[in-house]
């Protein structure tokens, strides 16, 4: 290399060094280059990359990254690019003077003094020494990271990413395995491969439809393949003589074998993005994997060493865990000197990861038990043979679940704690019953009792049912039982405030108009939640704080199996009514393609002609462009006019008023609607005992446990009844779930197919309100949530409110992990 060769490689590198000086008098306006400060300095180091080699070549190519997006930052995340820049191009142009300085540390921010590491987390072996921490807490903003201005913090926004915390703990959705090398001569097309080679040509065209198509050739020992992009600034990256390394799918280009848009990454630098288990994130618009993946290292780099242990030592022993610094460093870049460590190290960080959420989650859960069971219970004295008179009255024998359920509540209701239990039962397993005995318990003992709905029309019907169930006792035990709803004139709620705080009613139900701040009781000792997943904690602990430490059931009618319960109702205790009342007459389940829609609504004709009465439930309120479904609007209309013009419709949806929703349901009740054709609002509904068909449109559409609950709106009555199932070709798991509903009709049964098939988010839906969101964690192995319960309880037996010092940092996780919880449901 001759001296003139250096000075014009100098020259270059001092004319962005003046550009960016000029910059920095004129207050990072982008404005010192005809072209803008990232083409004029691209131009000059695409001109000198391709004469320098090793370290020279590193900080050429941190300096190409660095400027590349300085039109989009803000002028104060400029000044740090500038600054940063500058300090790489002194290095630079010293070492193209033959000089030997020091490269510089990537920051000019002072660094924290450095912490020590657990013993045992160990250096991923791939990885060089990382550069010198620049934050100073997991809390700072992302706009502290390199290249992150106010345009890039809105697009980390919008995937959730605000602080250096949320960038670590944004973990991946998925993995791309680049991990196996292989070789050109070997390639075989479809195949996901990572090669590395040298570049031997750079070549630039425009395709038929005008788009400028970089096409790269790569080569090794045994061959050579095409590379193409559709972005010209990878010519200036990849100049002939570059070692690279490619990853992607082998497709095929006028006939030969080619990579197209591959991920790459030149060799002299660590790869974050080829020849690795590659991390795959969330994006937003303008968000890339390539940028997010360097803005995590970066983070991890500079922060890492801030995350503390929050778990005992004795608590990963006996969990077998890794330590949570090591966790996050593989969940995001899992490495190894083999791929098959690399994979194994991947599996010990989700292992530790989900074993945190799911440990975090049953601590909160927990505490709030504890909070909830803190104070004095009542401590009713529960006189069996009241309750015995109150079973021997009913019309009917209690099932062996409904009397060990009762057995349990009102074990709960004798104990000095407050009771905190969740009876959960299929749609006419006796629920109401259990509930009344227990009630009836606590009013004999000179208490009160209250039960709230989510609906007026459910409230109601709460009412007509305990009327009937307490209608043959003896008058010196029958309860008196009051309604309370927001309907109800101002004269009718006054007289019934009155009762209740006088202790002139031992029952009242209603709806949240139990917890108004006018609604007060004389001796409240037993509260009902029915349909729990309806109310927020909030609603809940008000009903609570009407009386003083209350015992409190919440129940519901959709059945969940036990791995959920334990995670969801952590903070309750859990009875199951698993079984139906004998003689009840099974529900006939049908599944019809939708080209036979006109044989299911002929049936529902002929039930109609015998007296009955049908609903129709579609997907959609309203009709829609991107969803290929029917609606109840569009369908109410055309079923009136084409279908069933000498019927009575009627049309139910969420986007209605309540108080229209309450009385289409109330006509529908009374017999003077003979179809109801409605959204999934009506999976939660009153008894209609005459009607006998649903019919479902769209059936596949629908998740399993929905299904069931639609299916339970039928069977009221004496009369048989039917569900017909209408659904297009239905394939995979909407083949599975249809299948299902026509083989079964046990909702924990179906339950848990839901949960195999959707996954838990899906499956939890709206009842998820009320718990954080989980990256990680498996709801269906169940090992797992009983071993975090069971670690869980053993903390908090040593700790109750983890104000231990050993327990600081686990104290402040649990009450971050807990801080986004939405408590209402709306």
């Amino acid at each position: 290399m001759t001296i003139q060769d250096g000075r014009q490689r100098t020259g270059a590198l001092v004319q962005i060094q003046k550009v960016l000086e000029l910059e920095a008098r004129k207050g990072y306006s982008d404005s010192s280059a005809t072209n803008g400060v990232t083409r004029f300095a691209g131009e000059r180091i695409a001109q000198v990359m391709g004469e320098v080699e090793g370290d020279a070549r590193r900080t050429l190519q941190d300096l190409d990254a660095l400027l590349a997006s300085y039109r989009d930052l803000d002028p104060e995340a400029r000044e740090r690019v500038v600054a940063e820049s500058l300090s790489l191009l002194r290095y630079a142009i010293s070492a193209s003077s033959n000089a030997s300085p020091s490269r510089p540390a990537p920051s000019r921010a002072e660094p924290p003094p450095p912490q020590p590491k657990p013993a045992a987390a160990k250096a991923p072996a791939t990885r060089k020494a990382k550069p010198q921490p620049m934050v100073g807490s997991l809390s700072d903003s992302v706009l502290l990271l390199p290249m992150v201005g106010d345009g890039r913090a809105r697009q980390l926004g919008q995937v959730g990413v605000r602080t250096i915390r949320d960038l670590i703990y944004l973990f991946p959705r998925r993995y791309v395995d680049y991990s196996n090398l292989e070789k050109i001569g070997s390639l075989l097309f479809g195949q996901m491969s990572t090669i590395q080679g040298v570049v031997q040509s750079v070549s630039s065209s425009r395709t038929r439809t005008g788009k400028e198509m970089i096409d790269v050739v790569v080569q090794d020992e045994t061959g050579w393949i095409h590379a193409i992009w559709f972005n010209p600034y990878i010519q200036r990256q990849l100049p002939e003589g570059t070692r690279v390394s490619l990853s992607g799918r082998v497709e095929q280009l006028r006939g030969t074998l080619c990579l197209k848009s591959p991920e790459w990454e030149v060799l002299s630098q660590d790869t974050l993005h080829t020849g690795r288990i590659a991390p795959v994130y969330p994006l937003t618009k303008g968000l890339y994997q390539k940028t997010l993946r360097t803005l995590v290292r970066t983070a991890l780099d500079r922060s890492l060493h801030l995350v503390e242990e929050h778990l005992p030592p004795e608590t990963l022993q006996r969990a077998a865990l890794i330590e949570v610094r090591e966790a996050i460093e593989w969940i995001h870049f899992p490495e190894g000197d083999t791929p098959d460590e690399a994979r194994r190290r991947l599996g010990e960080a989700r292992k530790r990861l989900a074993f945190d959420e799911l440990l975090l989650m049953q601590l909160g859960l927990l505490q709030q038990k504890l909070d909830w069971q803190g104070g004095p219970g009542n401590e009713i004295a529960v006189d069996r043979e009241v309750v015995q008179a109150f079973v021997r009255s009913l019309p009917f024998a209690l099932t062996s679940a409904q009397n060990r359920a009762l057995g349990e509540i009102l074990r709960d209701m004798a104990s000095p704690m407050p009771m905190t239990r969740l009876l959960q039962g299929d749609v006419g397993s006796g629920k109401t019953a259990v509930a009344a005995a227990a009630a009836l318990a606590a009013i004999n003992d000179g208490y009160q009792a209250a039960i709230m709905a989510p609906t007026e029309l459910l409230a109601e019907q709460h009412l007509r049912s305990l009327i009937d169930l307490f209608a043959n006792l003896p008058d010196n035990i029958r309860p008196s039982v009051g309604l309370i709803t927001g309907s109800m004139n101002a004269a009718a709620r006054r007289e019934v405030y009155s009762l209740a705080s006088d202790g002139g009613l031992d029952l009242v139900v209603g709806t949240q108009a139990l917890i108004q701040e006018s609604m007060t009781f004389s001796r409240l000792g037993f509260a009902v939640v029915d349909e729990q997943h309806r109310f927020g904690v909030d609603q809940r602990s008000a009903l609570r704080d009407k009386g003083t430490n209350p015992d409190v059931l919440v129940m519901t009618a959709t059945p969940i199996p036990r791995s959920l319960a334990l995670t969801i109702h952590g903070d309750l205790d859990v009875s199951t009514l698993d079984e139906l009342p004998p003689g009840r007459q099974p529900i006939e389940t049908r599944w019809i393609p939708s080209r036979q829609s006109r044989n299911a609504y002929a049936f529902v004709r002929d039930e109609i002609a015998k007296g009955r009465q049908a609903f129709i439930v579609f997907p959609l309120v309203e009709e829609s462009e991107t969803i290929d479904a029917k609606s109840a609007v569009a369908e109410h209309e055309r079923l009136s006019r084409d279908v069933f013009p000498d019927l009575r419709l009627g049309l139910l949806h969420g986007r209605m008023r309540p108080a229209d929703k309450d009385e289409v349901m109330l006509s529908f009740r009374d017999g003077e609607i003979d179809v109801l054709v409605s959204t999934s609002v009506v999976e939660v509904g009153i008894d209609v005992p005459n009607a006998t068909v649903m019919l479902i449109e769209g059936a596949e559409r629908f998740g399993l446990a929905q299904l069931h609950q639609f299916r339970g709106r039928v069977g009221r009555g004496a009369e048989k009844s039917y569900c017909l199932l209408v659904s297009n070709d239905a394939a995979g798991d909407g083949r599975t779930r249809l299948q299902a509903m026509v083989d079964s009709q046990d909702g924990f049964r179906l339950a848990q197919i839901d949960l195999d098939l959707r996954g838990p988010g899906d499956f939890l839906g709206k009842r998820q309100s009320g718990l954080p969101e989980l990256s990680l964690a498996d709801f269906s192995d169940v090992r797992d949530l009983e071993r975090a319960r069971n670690e869980a309880q053993e903390l908090l037996a040593e700790d109750p409110d983890l104000e231990l010092p050993q327990h600081r940092v686990l104290a402040a996780r649990v009450n971050a992990f807990w801080s986004h919880v939405v408590t209402e449901v709306s």
